[in-house]
């Protein structure tokens, strides 16, 4: 995969959270789409609940996946920081 590919797949993930797509539900799309490879060690029904469980998880998907895991986990979890501190700021 390019560049321009990996920037891309961020890019349309960063579109899906400006049009209101629930955190979660993003969240829990990447955990199933990497969970064999990047979350074996958890069960096959779980999902992250909380905030931090969602960061876990994606910390785990940056870790262990491959690059465009990587890029879109960092993506997300950026994405879901900012929006934190924000909402915990006002």
């Amino acid at each position: 995969m390019d560049a321009g590919t990996a920037t891309s797949l961020v890019s349309a993930r960063l579109v899906d959270m400006e049009t209101g797509t629930e955190p979660a539900a993003l969240v829990n799309a990447l955990v199933d789409e990497y969970r064999t490879r990047c979350l074996w060690f958890l069960r096959v029904d779980w999902y992250p609940a909380t905030l931090e469980d969602r960061l876990r998880a994606l910390a785990s998907i940056e870790r262990h996946g491959d690059n465009a895991a990587f890029q879109r986990a960092r993506a997300l979890r950026a994405w879901l920081s900012r929006t934190f501190k924000e909402a915990s700021a006002s």
